[in-house]
């Protein structure tokens, strides 16, 4: 013991000095665990987490504290708004062919965040089941979204009644120029984005494949950009890898691929391109399984993830052996 009146132990591999007569659950509190929540080995015996309170550090013992945490990079989160989230996974709540089976696929997928669209009650059943009996949420983040709005005025309206609802402020954002192609109408889009951004909301915009367009979004008050791989619901895959790539590389918000996955192959194609998520629908709603095809998405945008941040090996004009061939007999 030390003239302080402290002791030397090692906890997770650090040397550390502790006061004298410190329990395990003192010393889990000072270190800003919950006691309740950690497991203890000390001296490579596991201690029974009922006595933590009673068993006292003692001079030289080394402590395994270990917790629970989620598979994979578990520090590998994304962030918009201020809100962090570790699934890259947006999916939305349209096409299905119930509400059960809805609840099911986002499940599947692991998405953390759903879109909602705002449409008038059904007043004439008022007890028709809602989306809101299947998915909570109080557990998944809705996003209201303004699908169907053609002007930048119905927009603002659908997200100031979406806020009324349910306090959200966070939103999705798409003002269409026509029916036949659903490709933003970027001039009414822009001019919603600055409203709605004024009024305190926090717009993630869907937009064109276009880096211009989208550093304008983000300068009027855009949390995040939403370029579309290609036309909504349509399935073609990424069509427009470069100019995506290039909204990434400038972009200081998130950027997110919305519209255009057909399949999980595009999913990962976008993630590949460093966006920093992917929103898909119909691809999951329409598919044969929609369940199977939820967790082949989550897996692809967790593949593409990885293969990003680990970095692609350059691409050659010829062949490249893998094996030397020196010394061949």
């Amino acid at each position: 013991m030390g003239s302080d009146g402290t002791i030397s132990i090692q906890v997770n591999g650090e040397h550390r000095r502790v006061t004298a007569g410190l329990t395990l659950a003192g010393l889990a509190a000072e270190l800003g665990l919950d006691p309740a929540k950690v497991a203890v080995e000390r001296n490579l015996e596991v201690v029974p987490r009922s006595t933590l309170g009673d068993v006292r550090v003692e001079d030289g013992d080394e402590l395994e504290i270990v917790h629970f945490v989620g598979g994979g990079q578990d520090d590998d989160t994304w962030t918009v708004a201020g809100r962090t989230f570790r699934s890259r996974l947006i999916v939305g709540t349209g096409k299905y062919k119930d509400f059960a089976e809805n609840a099911a696929a986002v499940e599947a997928s692991g998405a953390e965040i759903v879109t909602v669209a705002v449409r008038r009650v059904n007043i004439a059943d008022p007890n028709a089941p809602m989306l809101t009996d299947y998915i909570d949420p109080k557990k998944i983040t809705y996003l209201p979204n303004t699908a169907g709005c053609f002007t930048a005025d119905e927009a603002i309206r659908t997200l100031r009644l979406a806020r009324e609802a349910g306090g959200w402020d966070l939103v999705k954002l798409e003002v269409l120029g026509e029916a036949k192609t659903l490709y933003p109408d970027m001039r009414e889009t822009l001019r919603a984005t600055e409203v709605l951004a004024n009024e305190g909301f926090k717009p993630m915009v869907y937009c064109v494949d276009d880096p211009i367009a989208a550093k304008q979004l983000e300068d009027a008050g855009a949390v995040a950009v939403m370029p579309l791989g290609a036309p909504i619901g349509s399935g073609l895959g990424i069509q427009n890898r470069v100019t995506i790539r290039l909204i990434v590389e400038g972009a200081k918000v998130p950027v997110l691929v919305d519209a255009g996955v057909g399949t999980a192959s595009d999913a990962a194609v976008a993630m590949e391109l460093g966006c920093d998520g992917v929103l898909m629908n119909t691809a999951i709603a329409e598919a044969k399984q929609p369940i199977m095809m939820a967790r082949a998405m989550k897996a692809a945008v967790e593949a593409g993830r990885l293969s990003y941040l680990a970095g692609r090996m350059g691409q050659r004009r010829y062949a490249d052996p893998s094996s030397p061939l020196a010394g061949l007999i």
